[in-house]
């Protein structure tokens, strides 16, 4: 019978962090005091991911501002969040070793405590004792005081080993070159496996290491200034390299940027940015034109096509299902043009509902999110292989129906925020090859001429960028346009 307690023992061999009485009856397993703020909402957040999927990027910000913590202490917070969630596959198997027992048979408020507390013990510079103390103290706050003992034993038993010496155990015991690189990265083996095709695919499967492990680095903020948008030059940062409109802050709060709170300027990852610019690109702007944003939510791209489209006298319309979405959409459109149309439709029903009604379309799809693990880590460990299939035939019917919607002569850029090949040249070549002649490939690479940078030379004309080459989420961007008869 599994155990789920997290004190008792399911059989067998007791580990080392599972003795009877080890970490009872000291003081940190009996002490009954709250933890420390920035701890308590890191865990607030890693048990909300856990719990009820919610969505670390934007569960942190809103606990860190009711919290008004001071700037160290949020620093402090959001590192043990997004760290923790982006090392928990590794953690785990030190866990296991230490506790003796799998991951599975740990109750799981517990394992979040002890995944909190692994973070610090091998890979922050925080005190050993303070690091057990808090984690002990947690885990008095969300279970019982042997679940205090047990995290007691497993964090002591972890901290008494070097990290290196963690990491040569735990890698030891991976049985594949494959299931190495996953354990030592912390990403699930199906995702490796992926990353190694298209890579390959990109003629660069020497790669792998090096984008696994910048998926782990910390993302820096990213900004766009809408252009045409209120009256700043631009906000107070470093010009990035690709963009013309995107900045990149050193650091601090975002929100409290001049341009950010005015509505001229707005998080938004530069490749993103790149994703819309290469729509606007493709060909210049007819007064009169019709686009068309087809999944718009939650805003950032419909807001720089807006922008861009108001610039070229074209008329823009963004269409969102999922009503928060929605609203997002129209908050993020309020600074470019409140009046902008945000319809609420089934992205498959509207090629039927518009036939050829739009010069330009950006689909950017519903897809993995396995492009944008440094900045929503804890989506390596939400998606499953199963999960590719369903997605890739709604990308699919998505695609149809955009390439229905779309005028003869006119553009569509494909876009989706995961390299892997199902969900990106497949999708586009089967697009392709059902259009029998009438759908036609752009260089989308050529589209981004406007570049402060120009993308470095392709073989495809489409444009996979990468965080370990680019510095960017790993968007795909392809670009057709339907024959004129």
């Amino acid at each position: 019978m599994t155990d789920r307690s997290g004190t008792g023992r399911p059989g067998g061999r007791p580990g080392p962090a599972a003795r009877p009485g080890q970490g009872r009856g000291t003081p940190q397993a009996g002490r009954s005091r709250s933890p420390q703020p920035a701890r308590r909402i890191a865990y607030e957040v890693i048990a909300a991911v856990r719990e009820s999927d919610a969505y670390a990027n934007l569960l942190l910000p809103v606990k860190l501002e009711r919290a008004k913590l001071p700037p160290a202490d949020a620093a402090l917070a959001t590192e043990l969040t997004y760290g923790t969630l982006r090392m928990q596959g590794y953690y785990d198997r030190v866990i296991a070793l230490a506790a003796g027992r799998s991951v599975e048979r740990i109750d799981a408020p517990l394992l979040d405590v002890l995944r909190l507390g692994s973070h610090q013990l091998l890979s922050m510079r925080v005190a050993p004792h303070a690091a057990v103390d808090e984690a002990v103290a947690q885990a008095a706050s969300v279970g019982s005081r042997s679940g205090a003992g047990f995290v007691n034993g497993v964090l002591r038993t972890i901290g008494r080993t070097e990290p290196a010496v963690w990491r040569e155990r735990v890698l030891a015991e991976a049985r594949s070159a494959d299931e190495r690189l996953a354990v030592e990265h912390s990403h699930p083996e199906w995702v490796v496996r992926a990353f190694r095709q298209s890579l390959a695919a990109d003629g660069r499967e020497g790669d792998l290491e090096e984008l696994l492990a910048a998926d782990n680095a910390a993302p820096k903020v990213t900004l766009v200034a809408l252009p045409g948008v209120g009256d700043d030059a631009g906000p107070d940062g470093e010009p990035t390299e690709y963009s013309p409109y995107g900045y990149r802050l050193s650091g601090g709060d975002p929100t409290r940027v001049h341009s950010v709170a005015a509505g001229s300027s707005r998080v938004q990852d530069e490749g993103s940015q790149l994703a819309a610019l290469a729509l606007v690109g493709a060909r210049p702007i007819e007064a009169g034109e019709r686009w068309l944003d087809l999944c718009a939510g939650p805003g950032g791209k419909a807001a720089l096509l807006a922008a861009e489209a108001r610039a070229g006298g074209a008329e823009f319309v963004a269409n969102e299902l999922v009503p928060a979405r929605a609203q997002l959409v129209r908050t993020a459109l309020a600074a470019v043009d409140p009046s902008i149309q945000v319809t609420e439709l089934d992205g498959r029903a509207v090629g039927e509902a518009e036939p050829e009604a739009y010069d330009r379309i950006l689909l950017d799809a519903p897809c993995t999110g396995l492009g944008a693990l440094r900045r929503r880590p804890e989506a390596r460990w939400r998606k499953q292989p199963k999960d590719v299939p369903e997605l890739t035939n709604l990308q699919s019917e998505l695609l149809d129906s955009a390439l229905r919607a779309l005028r003869p002569g006119g553009v569509l850029a494909y876009v989706t925020c995961s390299p892997h090949l199902a969900e990106t040249r497949a999708v586009l070549e089967t697009a392709v090859r059902r259009g029998g002649g009438r759908v036609r490939r752009l260089d989308a690479r050529a589209a981004l001429h406007g570049t402060r940078t120009p993308l470095p030379a392709g073989d495809s004309d489409t444009v996979q960028l990468w965080p370990h080459r680019h510095g960017t989420d790993a968007m795909f961007i392809s670009l057709v346009t339907k024959v004129v008869e």
